[in-house]
């Protein structure tokens, strides 16, 4: 088997776009727990239970289980739920045991995503959950999905730190040779458990992905910074703009692009994670051509790295016993991951601190 990242429990884990909860019943598994959401009638407030019936484990997001109300009925014998988990009946007796309840789990809801906190609940702190605001702010248009992949984690995190293999496994699409041929500066942020890795490219080719949505012709000043916040959000701030102008900070330069690409890396079981994928822009808002063209290209994108990291991991599991990974330059943003990612597996109890 290949090594396996261990999950840090302990901390908020996107479970699914906002749009995807509502009064149909969702089933979901993360760090190995089973999980139905759901909206409430009135409120519309997301509630989060284990996707388990504590009579005979009919899973309670599946047919024929419904909701009656905000209850829970279970399809099989009929146990109903609440949305704290207590089960509020049974079938043919009026005493329902008291051990009779299903694990609901802390959920907050921000900037579009479905947050959920899998560990000791005393230590949910809604404050720590790391933004991602343009993905439903004002002026922002976000095309978006999510591809389950059968790898461990990790690999998922080592792929998006490492942007370099852009030019070789996404060349036609977001790929060009500067990518690669640029180096990287790497700041990582122990303590916040942020890792950021930038590449500025000041004379770029412009690659289809760009060429075609902004209609930029020549070569071009490509910024990328990644800001990763453990273990689940991943943000990419991508600046284009015609070579040898620079886009301000803000993205206000009428000739630069500014993009937000997001990802939220989100662990199902050992070797399962969820790969939640948008692409947000502030600019062609309008244009529903540039919408479907950014939406069916970025899509192709993830699921080339979907194969590759498929076909990885299988390769990993046979793998003989001490074998030796290489690692250079490219790689110290996926390392500085791998460090945070297991320290905060050690801590355990304690959440990491976010900074806003």
């Amino acid at each position: 088997m290949p090594h396996m990242t261990a999950f840090a429990r302990n901390q908020w884990y996107v479970a699914a776009y906002s749009h995807e909860v509502g009064r149909e019943l969702l089933g979901r598994t993360i760090l190995g727990e089973t999980l139905v959401l759901y909206r409430t009638a009135e409120e519309g407030t997301p509630v989060v239970l284990h996707d388990r019936c504590v009579h005979r484990r009919y899973p309670l997001s599946e047919a024929p289980t419904r909701l009656d109300g905000d209850r829970i009925v279970c399809g099989y014998h009929g146990f109903t739920y609440d949305t704290t988990g207590t089960c509020v009946y049974v079938p043919g007796q009026k005493r329902v045991p008291r051990t009779a309840r299903v694990a609901s789990y802390p959920v907050v809801e921000q900037d579009s995503l479905i947050w959920v906190w899998i560990g000791d609940p005393a230590l949910a702190d809604p404050q720590g959950i790391p933004r991602a605001r343009h993905l439903d702010s004002p002026g922002w248009v976000t095309v978006r999905g999510m591809e389950p992949i059968d790898c461990d984690y990790g690999l998922l995190v080592d792929n998006l730190l490492d942007l370099s293999h852009e030019t070789y496994l996404h060349g036609g699409y977001i790929g060009t040779p500067e990518v690669a041929e640029t180096p990287i500066t790497t700041e990582v942020d122990e303590g916040a458990g942020i890792v950021r890795v930038s590449r500025h490219m000041d004379d770029a080719e412009c690659p289809p992905f760009y060429a075609r949505s902004t209609g930029i012709e020549g070569r071009i000043t490509r910024w990328q910074d990644i800001e990763y916040h453990a273990p689940c959000l991943y943000l990419l701030h991508s600046r284009i703009a015609p070579a040898g102008v620079l886009p301000e900070a803000d993205g206000s330069d009428p000739n630069g692009f500014h993009t937000e690409i997001t990802y939220a890396i989100t662990p199902s079981g050992d070797g399962e994670v969820y790969d939640f994928w948008a692409v947000s822009r502030d600019w062609a808002t309008d244009d529903a051509e540039v919408t479907e063209f950014l939406r069916g290209n970025n899509h192709t994108v993830v699921m080339q790295d979907v194969t590759a990291l498929n076909l990885l991991q299988k390769t990993l599991g046979t793998e003989r016993t001490g074998y030796q990974e290489l690692s250079i330059n490219i790689d110290t943003g996926g390392l500085a991951a791998r460090r945070i990612l297991a320290r905060l597996v050690e801590q355990g109890d304690k959440p990491v601190e976010k900074v806003q």
